[in-house]
């Protein structure tokens, strides 16, 4: 599986698995902070490439497949979306003045 072209791995605010998963998850998959009701809207949607992960879950963290088809745009929107979800407003407000 290849990373989207200039990325060097994942960041404080997302949690990447390797091949053999987290728990009852043997998959690569990406954990992320979400807005409220994104996991409920993206899971209910397209279980077969979002989850509820364990743990954060219960916070609204999105888990997110990797062995399909990644739309590495998508990945983006989420991250930045994650960052706003935790990162106090002031640093959150950055991201809409790029």
């Amino acid at each position: 599986m290849a990373r989207p072209p200039g990325s060097s791995g994942a960041g404080a605010l997302s949690r990447p698995c390797g091949r053999d998963g987290h728990h009852e998850h043997e998959f690569p998959h990406l954990w992320v902070a979400g807005p409220p009701g994104a996991q409920q809207e993206l899971t209910g949607s397209e279980p077969d490439r979002f989850f509820r992960p364990p743990y954060v879950g219960g916070r609204g963290w999105i888990g997110v497949r990797l062995d399909r088809d990644v739309n590495w745009a998508e990945i983006a929107e989420l991250c930045q979306d994650a960052y706003r979800a935790v990162a106090p407003a002031r640093l959150a407000a950055l991201l809409d003045r790029r």
